[in-house]
């Protein structure tokens, strides 16, 4: 049976996570979270006493870092380190800033993009990140660029912060998303782009049934399923 792939990238709070979660369970793919990798990356730094901003800090432990993938009945993935299940705390806010200072780091997209890789050889795969349709999955069967509006992404994270207990004012947020956008599009390595062969779909006037229905539909139009 055939294996597909699929390459969803976009910038931070363009609602990838969610829209691929939701489209791989659709299509019956099996969902690859890249960007919970590195965020799971970042919380052992932390952790750890390191400072996600120093490379030598970080490299210095990469070898010791234990990082696993399971999937529930829910087909969702949960990321586990060091035996325990870190698939809420690496959520945090936080979370976020230490994932945008390890992800530039070459020897951390090294260490990481066998794991990525060998998941797409093996399975139907719907994987996101920021570059998944240009450096991980160059050859990806359709490759999708997410965006939205800052100011739409920001509303969103904001909403999504709120919910769950964190309280933080909307122009900080705001501020976060721009500087996130402003680092992954500037990094040395592998920085935030549209594949030239990639979609691009803007959710920022869609809801999030809406997003989900046009990317089931392109899909369709694309792959033979």
């Amino acid at each position: 049976m055939r294996k597909y792939s699929i390459a969803i990238d976009g910038p931070s709070g363009a609602g990838k996570s969610t829209l691929a979660k939701a489209l791989a369970a659709r299509l019956g793919f099996l969902y690859v979270d890249t960007g919970a990798i590195y965020r799971t990356v970042g919380l052992y730094v932390a952790r750890t006493g390191g400072d996600c901003a120093v490379e030598s800090d970080v490299l210095s432990r990469l070898p010791e870092i234990r990082i696993t993938m399971t999937y529930g009945e829910d087909g969702l993935q949960h990321m586990i380190l060091g035996g325990e299940d870190v698939t809420t705390d690496i959520r945090k806010n936080e979370v976020s800033r230490y994932a945008s200072q390890v992800s530039p780091i070459p020897g951390v997209r090294a260490f990481l993009l066998e794991m990525q890789r060998s998941m797409a050889r093996e399975h139907s795969v719907l994987m996101d990140g920021r570059d998944i349709g240009t450096v991980v999955l160059p050859d990806a069967d359709l490759k999708i660029f997410l965006t939205a509006s800052v100011e739409e992404r920001a509303r969103r994270r904001h909403k999504e912060l709120l919910e769950k207990g964190q309280q933080i004012d909307f122009e900080t947020v705001k501020q976060e998303i721009a500087d996130r956008d402003h680092a992954d599009t500037h990094r040395a390595v592998a920085p935030l782009k549209k594949a030239e062969d990639a979609v691009v779909v803007d959710t920022s006037a869609l809801d999030l049934d809406q997003s989900l229905e046009a990317l089931y539909t392109l899909v369709k139009e694309r792959l033979d399923l």
